[in-house]
Parts: C-alpha cells; structure tokens; sequence
C-alpha cells in the first residue's frame, strides 16, 4: 500500500510541474524563417503564431505566390523548433521518459 501512496504523491508532483509547464510554454518563443531569412515568423512554444515579418524587397504584386510559399516554410521551421523545444522541456520534467506519440500539452 505504501507504494500506491508514493506513486500517487509522484503523480501529483508530476501534474503540478506539468502545469508550471504549460504557463512556461505559453511565454516561450521560437522563430523559423524560410527564404534566407527573407520571411520570419515567430511562435509560441506551444505552436500559436506571434508575429510575421516579410522582408520589404519581396513584396512586389506579381510575386505574391513566393511569399505565400515562404510564409508557409516559415510557419513550418518555427513548428518544429517549437516541437523540439517541447520534447527537451518534457524530457527534463519527465527524467528522460519521452512522450508518448499523439499527447499534446
């Protein structure tokens, strides 16, 4: 029975520091550019899209299918770096345990 008592005093110190956590995440940023820096999109870790910044020289009308492609590529970069960022922060919570595939924070 003791060791039922331990594990769950284990899982509620888990959920506390999985909360502290998510309150983290939602202030950590992480940026992905595409065209050599030419587009920059920046996100929270947790994946929503804080700011956009296109460099002046692509903005011609005829070109707007570039743009719309680098933006993409951007968001794309930005999304895994913010997913990387994440599996460190939970293998530290977790000590090493990865998470499991399709759970979300």
């Amino acid at each position: 029975m003791a060791d039922f008592l331990g594990l769950m005093k284990q899982a509620a110190e888990l959920k506390t520091k999985m909360e502290a956590m998510q309150a983290e995440l939602d202030t950590l940023e992480v940026e992905g550019q595409a065209g050599g820096g030419l587009v920059t999109v920046k996100l929270s870790a947790k994946g929503e899209m804080k700011g956009l910044r296109i460099d002046p020289s692509l903005i011609k009308p005829d070109e707007t299918e570039i743009i719309e492609d680098l933006i993409v590529a951007a968001h794309a970069d930005a999304r895994r770096k913010g997913e990387a960022l994440l599996q460190e922060k939970m293998k530290a919570l977790t000590g090493g345990l990865p998470l499991p595939p399709g759970m979300k924070l």
